[in-house]
């Protein structure tokens, strides 16, 4: 069964994650607050941060850089700035 959440991302009810996936207060706060479908768009978001900016995971700057700019997208609202990247142009 699935759990429903208000999420703070999408501004409404939506199913809710199925467990933790993030470590400590911030990873509850997601869990608690952030539905799948946010979940699967910060994920997008993150690989093209991660490879545009080219960090390394095991970079505790590069991690503290990246949890940043999932709390600003997630529960701050800011479009995650991905250097290098332009996007599509429209048709």
């Amino acid at each position: 069964m699935s759990r429903i959440i208000f999420c703070h991302y999408l501004k409404k009810d939506a199913e809710g994650l199925d467990f933790q996936l993030y470590p400590g207060e911030i990873g509850k706060r997601i869990y608690n607050e952030i539905s799948k479908q946010a979940w699967s768009e910060w994920m997008k978001k993150q690989t093209m941060f991660i490879n545009e900016n080219k960090l390394n995971m095991m970079n505790p700057e590069h991690r503290k850089q990246i949890e940043e700019a999932m709390i600003k997208f997630l529960f701050e609202g800011e479009a995650v700035d991905i250097h290098g990247y332009t996007p599509p142009k429209q048709l």
